[in-house]
């Protein structure tokens, strides 16, 4: 009995799928690293370095990064970047990165999938052809409904090209990013309260060390030089340093109060 031969097109269809989960797998496994990688630590700058390596290396990009949003909308705060670490803090002006700025203004994903040919980077095509430049994606990082941020990825022009599952990865990514900045938000909160709490303790020490400090002071010149001799003073001098002790009293009552 003969066994039924595979078409080309079955065979085709059936390495198709194996690419398919071949690439789910490395996009499951880059999400365990990257999940790996933001649990070890809760400062924001080290989270957003650790991704934007991990996307980069994924996907053997021409360029990843991570910007943050400022207030005003004109600017927006490089704070990650994969072709350079060093970058950590650089300012850049929105209307020379016109797909970035759409993303943060609309909350959602740009994609070019060719940026030479795209009319918006005509002014810079001859840079990106020196860079061989493909297909640009923005991502942004939104949360509570804004755009706090973006993921910046440029592929090469005879890398691979960057798929709808790709696409769909990096939504991911940068979801998994909000998540990470609000519990590092969250813990430099709790670690500037507890900060605020500290000084305020020790503030409050010291301000009873010295009273029992005066007091100790006070006590022991008047053990040494006997009773107090305010009966030597006139009349109007002793009311005038009634005057002044009421006076303080009342000033300190109220700087307690927070007036």
């Amino acid at each position: 009995m003969t066994q039924p031969t595979e078409s080309p097109a079955d065979v085709e269809q059936l390495q198709a799928r194996i690419r398919e989960l071949e690439q789910e797998r490395k996009h499951l496994l880059a999400i365990i690293e990257i999940l790996e990688e933001i649990s070890g630590t809760l400062h924001f700058v080290d989270i957003l370095q650790g991704i934007a390596r991990k996307l980069g290396e994924t996907f053997g990009l021409d360029r990843c990064s991570i910007f943050l949003a400022e207030r005003g909308g004109k600017t927006a705060r490089l704070v990650a970047s994969y072709e350079d670490p060093s970058i950590r803090n650089y300012v850049v002006d929105l209307d020379r990165y016109p797909e970035l700025k759409r993303a943060l203004e609309s909350g959602e994903t740009v994609f070019i999938p060719d940026a030479e040919t795209d009319p918006t980077f005509k002014s810079i095509r001859g840079q990106l052809a020196t860079r061989r430049v493909k297909s640009i994606t923005v991502v942004p990082i939104n949360w509570r409904g804004a755009a706090i941020g973006a993921i910046f990825l440029r592929t090469f022009r005879d890398g691979p090209p960057f798929s709808d599952a790709d696409l769909r990865f990096t939504q991911v990514v940068s979801s998994l990013t909000a998540k990470a900045l609000r519990n590092a938000y969250r813990y430099e909160q709790l670690r500037s309260r507890k900060t605020t709490d500290e000084d305020s303790r020790r503030a409050e020490l010291e301000r009873v060390a010295l009273l029992g400090f005066l007091k100790r002071l006070l006590d022991a010149f008047s053990a040494r030089q006997g009773a107090w001799a305010e009966g030597l003073l006139p009349k109007t001098s002793g009311e005038e340093l009634d005057r002044l002790v009421e006076i303080a009293m009342t000033v300190i009552e109220e700087e307690g109060k927070g007036h």
